[in-house]
């Protein structure tokens, strides 16, 4: 804004203030009331009609170049409106896209926690085959060791019976 403008702002402001109204009326009624001290009433009509009606056109300068100002203000308001709401519409389209991927990463954990409930349970049915196979192991071990009872036991008869064999024959 260059210096006149702001000039004629302030001066627009000034004039639509209270001061400026009691200054007008105190100026009308100066003007009128100079026809009681001589001044010709023809003459008083002039000057006032003459003063209001430059005033008249300076004001509505003033005023339209006020109106011109908040035009162009209500216009940059305007456009930041629209960008404002591009920005919202933009904004709800991504909360959409949040959402969906939020319910989808809920459906992706409901599925893991089901996987993981499921291999617990591999785990825990693993966990007594193993159980299951180490009481066989032992009860294998159990019966070799029997067998090998047997077996030296077998071993020191056939021992003793061929000792015997032999003595028989021998005598």
């Amino acid at each position: 804004m260059n210096n006149l403008e702001s000039k004629a702002l302030k001066i627009s402001n000034a004039i639509g203030s209270v001061p400026s109204l009691i200054a007008h009326s105190i100026f009308f009624v100066t003007v009128l009331s100079s026809t009681f001290f001589g001044v010709d009433f023809e003459k008083a009509l002039l000057i006032l009609t003459t003063v209001v009606s430059l005033e008249a056109i300076y004001l509505s300068i003033f005023i339209q170049m006020s109106v011109n100002k908040n035009t162009k203000a209500i216009e940059i308001v305007e456009h930041d409106i629209e960008e404002l709401s591009d920005d919202v519409q933009e904004i709800s389209e991504d909360v959409e896209d949040i959402q969906e991927d939020v319910k989808e990463i809920s459906e992706d954990i409901d599925e893991i926690q089901e996987d993981v409930q499921e291999i617990s349970e591999d785990i825990d049915e693993i966990q007594e085959d193993v159980e299951e196979i180490s009481e066989d192991v032992e009860n294998i071990e159990k019966d070799i060791d029997e067998i090998q009872e047997d077996v030296q036991e077998m071993t020191e008869a056939e021992v003793l019976d061929s000792n015997l064999i032999d003595n028989v024959t021998n005598k």
